[in-house]
Parts: C-alpha cells; sequence; structure tokens
C-alpha cells in the first residue's frame, strides 16, 4: 500500500475517529455536536533517531515518509536494532463495531431522548439541596490502521457509549457533588439505569445532610470495590509501566522481578484483551498483541508493562502495552484493563471484622506514586463490625509498600469501572481498572 524506505524502520497509523456530544445542564442545553476527525502519524527510524510527522490530508503519507526518509540516516542492520526486532507483524482485520453495532447510526434525535428520559426520571425539583444538575452523554467511533516497513498490516475499530446523570447538592454552604455514569460499547444498553442513579443521587444526598468530619488519624479501612480500582491503577499500575525505569536507577534496584512486594492476598493484572472493557486492544499502536500480564502475584512481583523500546532495554518480554491518545500523539507504555484479583471472603464479613475503622465507599480521583493519595467521595465510620454514621474526609493516603502488605481481607466482589481515563504526560487513554472490597490495616485519613 506504501513504499517504505530501506535501511529504515518505519510504520503509519491512520485514524479516522466520529465523536458526539449532548449536554443539558439545569434545563439549557450546553452542547450538542458532533465532530468527525481523520488524520495519520508517520514515523521512521533510524536505529538513532525518530522523525515524525502528522497529517490530516491523507493522499499526503506517501510524500510525507519520503521527506522524513529524506532526512534520516539509513542504516543496513535497521533490523537488528533490538527494538525493532521486538517490533511484531500482525497482519489483521478485528472490526467488532459494524453493521447494527456501529455507533455512527445513533441519530441525534436518539441520543437526545435518551437523555431527556434520564432527566425526567432523575431530576426531582422539589429537592432544594440540588443546585446544580447535569445530564451528559458522549460517544466514540475510531477505526485505526497500522502499517509498518516490517509487514503488519492492521485494522481494528473502537467505540464506547456514555450516559450520566451528575448533581451539586449544597448544604449549609458547603458544596457535595456526585452522581452515576454508565459507559458501554453498545447504545442500547444505556437504557434503564434510571433507579441506580435515582438511588446513587439520594446516597449522596443523605452524606451530605449528616456527614461528620472525620478525626484525623490512622484507621483500619476497607475499600470498596470502586475504590480498589483507583488504588490498583493508580498505586501500583503506574509504577508497572516500565518507562518511567528507563532513566531511574533506584526504581530499576527497587523493583526487582520476583521481590517480595505486598501481601500473599494481592495479585495485580493487567491485560488489554478483555472485550469489552474499556481499556480494550486488539493490538497497540505499535502493531503488537495484547498479553494477559501478571504484575503481582501472591505479593510477588512478576512483571511490568512495556513497549518495545522498555522491553529491549530491560532485556524483558513484550507486553503489547504501547498506546497513544490519537494519531497526533507518540505511542508510550500506559495500561490497558488493570484489577487485583478477586479473593474469597464475602464484603460483609470483611466489615464484621473491623471493630473501629472506616469505610470508603467512593473517590473522586487519586494520585500515586512511592505515596499514593485518594479523595474520597462518600465514607462511613465502622463501629462494632457495622457501617455508622457518614464521614466528610478530605484525603486518605498511604505508602505503596506499606498498603500492599497491610491488606489482610480480599473479597470475592470483583468489580470493573469502565468509565475511567487515564491522565500520562499530557495524552488521556481510555482504561478500566477493577478490584474487589479490601481491608488495609492501616491508611492515614485526614
Amino acid at each position: 500500500m506504501y513504499k517504505f524506505p530501506e535501511g529504515l524502520y518505519s510504520d503509519i497509523r491512520i485514524e479516522r475517529a466520529n465523536y458526539a456530544s449532548y449536554r443539558v445542564q439545569n434545563g439549557e442545553v450546553m452542547t450538542n455536536n458532533e465532530v468527525p476527525i481523520t488524520g495519520a502519524m508517520i514515523r521512521v527510524f533510524d536505529g538513532k533517531m525518530w522523525y515524525t510527522g502528522v497529517t490530516n490530508d491523507l493522499d499526503s503519507i506517501q510524500s510525507e515518509l519520503d521527506s522524513l526518509a529524506a532526512v534520516a540516516q539509513p542504516d543496513p542492520d535497521i533490523l537488528e536494532h533490538p527494538a525493532v526486532k521486538l517490533y511484531e507483524v500482525h497482519k489483521a482485520k478485528v472490526l467488532r463495531f459494524e453493521g447494527d453495532r456501529d455507533n455512527r447510526k445513533i441519530t441525534r434525535e436518539q441520543r437526545e431522548e435518551l437523555v431527556r428520559g434520564y432527566i425526567k426520571a432523575c431530576v426531582d425539583e422539589s429537592i432544594p439541596e440540588i443546585r446544580q444538575w447535569y445530564a451528559n452523554y458522549h460517544q466514540s467511533h475510531v477505526v485505526k490502521e497500522f502499517y509498518s516497513s516490517k509487514g503488519a498490516e492492521i485494522v481494528q475499530d473502537f467505540q464506547q457509549c456514555f450516559v450520566g446523570m451528575w448533581y451539586d447538592i449544597v448544604i449549609d454552604g458547603v458544596t457535595t457533588s456526585g452522581g452515576k455514569h454508565y459507559g458501554f460499547m453498545d447504545f442500547d444498553e444505556l437504557r434503564g439505569h434510571q433507579d441506580e442513579i435515582v438511588a446513587k443521587r439520594d446516597r449522596y444526598l443523605d452524606y451530605a445532610r449528616n456527614a461528620v468530619d472525620v478525626t484525623p488519624g490512622d484507621y483500619v479501612c476497607v475499600l470498596a470495590p470502586a475504590v480498589t480500582g483507583m488504588f490498583t491503577h493508580e498505586s501500583f499500575g503506574h509504577k508497572s509501566e516500565a518507562d518511567f525505569m528507563l532513566n531511574d536507577q533506584t526504581l530499576r534496584d527497587e523493583w526487582v522481578m520476583g521481590k517480595k512486594v505486598g501481601s500473599d492476598l494481592v495479585s495485580i493484572c493487567d491485560s488489554g484483551d478483555m472485550f469489552p472493557h474499556r481499556g480494550y486492544i486488539a493490538y497497540d499502536d505499535e502493531g503488537s498483541a495484547p498479553r494477559e500480564t501478571w504484575l503481582i502475584r501472591n505479593g510477588v512481583l512478576t512483571g511490568r508493562l512495556h513497549d518495545a523500546n522498555s522491553a529491549s532495554v530491560l532485556g524483558e518480554e513484550l507486553t503489547g502495552n504501547s498506546r497513544a491518545q490519537d494519531f497526533g500523539c507518540t505511542p508510550m507504555v500506559r495500561m490497558t484493563n488493570t484489577y487485583m484479583e478477586p479473593g474469597d471472603t464475602a464484603p460483609e464479613d470483611i466489615i464484621a471484622g473491623v471493630r473501629d475503622g472506616i469505610y470508603v465507599y467512593d473517590v473522586i480521583y487519586g494520585t500515586g506514586q512511592a505515596t499514593f493519595t485518594m479523595k474520597p467521595a462518600i465514607c462511613y465510620r465502622i463501629r462494632d463490625g457495622k457501617l455508622a454514621e457518614p464521614i466528610r474526609a478530605n484525603v486518605v493516603t498511604g505508602t505503596v509498600f506499606e498498603t500492599l502488605f497491610n491488606i489482610d481481607a480480599v473479597g470475592n466482589d470483583l468489580e470493573f469501572c469502565d468509565t475511567s481515563t487515564c491522565g500520562k504526560m499530557g495524552q488521556s487513554m481510555p482504561v478500566s481498572d477493577g478490584g474487589p472490597t479490601i481491608r488495609v490495616k492501616s491508611l492515614n485519613v485526614n
């Protein structure tokens, strides 16, 4: 299809994307648009340097490729370069969203009707504490092509649809924001979640009306599945992205394969081929197939996430985790679907084993490196093995190593969050994170 230059490694990523959004705030339509975007990234590598071009004109790809090759320095042994040797060669077409599943066929009227139905069922104007409400819909559909000088020819697609309600609740001058969103591959799966959204709205109302400030200190903490997923992603998933280690000898020395890094109860996996979770990929943006990569097995460090460069530098196996936000961005090591494996304990038994502690039901966001932090949305005090009054806390924090070792109970209730977006170095990627209920012997709550 393209004439690749001799003595160089080259690849081409083409994307044809379609996006649509509909957003209503307090009855006023704020956004109602459809946006198509087409473009390509062309890359040339001579063994020492990458030469990159981006274009929205697909007819100019060959000329862009030739221009980049003209400034590179050909190497007759380029195929022996350690990273180039790892680039896989697949010829595949994986189009899961053709025909009736294609969300590009969803009309503006269908999107508006769906959102109006949620507004009608989930907005109660008689509740004075709700000062603002938001109804949101978003959909995306992307067809990606990948071609390389080694012979790769891949066509794949991805799509997702979202709907949700969000509320700003103001009581005594304090604003509590919360709600619920759903993300699925198919439009029809967005229907029928009104009762769940109302239940979540009412939980936030109860919390806003009754929460008391936490007394800062260290507590036994039970994390709900959504919080465990966030913790897994932020505190350990990012530490497993091997590009962070390339220029950091301290990290290399600290994260040695086979090292005991947590409780025997802890196992963490990343897997890009878990369809239909949000982090699903048929192939990554270097043309590699995704793998099931166990980062921790029974508390022992067993793997990390790689692109071809990091795998070649560290002498480890390729994992298919090279991802780019879109055709205008350079691929880097990114998570896909990252989760903590469930155990065999019922979540109610985990709570029952706590005399005095805190149950973290939901979080707003989290960050993590050596020390992780999470901003709680809703917490409850645990007294004598039962949930008690709602607790207002600003932050839950701990060190990654200590927390992994302090996990002394893992539930059997694995759940995934399929509405997550992960940011790294200016790029945002669709991911899923998951986990069960877990109990941690001590976390600082403030």
